[in-house]
C-alpha cells in the first residue's frame, strides 16, 4: 500500500536526498554558524580585538540552531529542485547512494555557507539568531533577514501553493 502523504516512491532518489539532508540538518548548521563566526570577525573586528560581544561569539559553546531551520529547510529544497531529479545512478565506487548524497549536500552547502558568510549582514543575523540573542524576538527579526538575503542571492522565493518559485527566470517552478 502506497502512503499517500509520501509522494515520493520510496527509492526515489529526492526521496532519499529528503532524508540524508534531515538527518544532517543540526551538523550543517552548527557549519554554518562556525562559518559565521570567521566571517563576523573578518567584516566586523580585523584587529582581533576581544569585547564583551566578541567574547561571546568566541566562547559561546552551545547555542540553539532552531532558528535557522527554515532556511536550511528552504536551502535543502533548492537544491533539490536544482540538483534532484527522480533517477537514481549507478554507483560503482562502492558507496551507497544515502552516502553519496550526503557527501553532495555537504559539500554544497558549505560552499553556499562560505558564500553567504562573505556578506557581513548575513553573518550578523546568523549570529544574532543563534549565539547572541536565541531567546529574544531579535532572533526572529535576524530570521526573517536572513531569508530575505537568501532569496535575494539565490533569485527564488517559496510560495506555499506553488512551492519554489525561480526568480531569475532560468528555471521553471517546482515543489520543494
Amino acid at each position: 500500500m502506497v502512503n499517500m502523504h509520501v509522494k515520493l516512491f520510496p527509492k526515489d532518489k529526492n526521496y532519499i536526498l529528503k532524508g540524508v539532508q534531515e538527518a544532517s540538518k543540526t551538523a550543517l548548521l552548527h557549519q554554518l554558524v562556525q562559518e559565521a563566526r570567521v566571517g563576523y570577525e573578518r567584516a566586523y573586528n580585523p584587529l582581533g580585538l576581544e569585547d564583551r560581544t566578541v567574547h561571546t561569539i568566541r566562547h559561546k559553546k552551545h547555542f540553539p540552531v532552531v532558528h535557522l531551520e527554515q532556511l536550511y529547510n528552504e536551502l535543502a529544497g533548492l537544491y533539490r529542485y536544482r540538483y534532484g531529479s527522480d533517477q537514481l545512478e549507478f554507483i560503482f565506487d562502492g558507496t551507497t547512494h544515502e552516502e553519496k548524497y550526503a557527501q553532495e549536500w555537504a559539500r554544497t552547502f558549505g560552499q553556499w555557507a562560505r558564500q553567504l558568510c562573505q556578506r557581513p549582514l548575513f553573518t550578523k543575523a546568523v549570529l544574532e539568531a543563534t549565539v547572541l540573542y536565541p531567546e529574544e524576538r531579535k532572533a526572529n527579526l535576524a530570521t526573517a533577514r536572513l531569508r530575505a538575503q537568501i532569496s535575494q542571492l539565490f533569485e527564488f522565493k517559496v510560495n506555499k501553493r506553488k512551492g519554489i518559485v525561480d526568480l531569475s527566470g532560468a528555471l521553471t517552478n517546482a515543489y520543494a
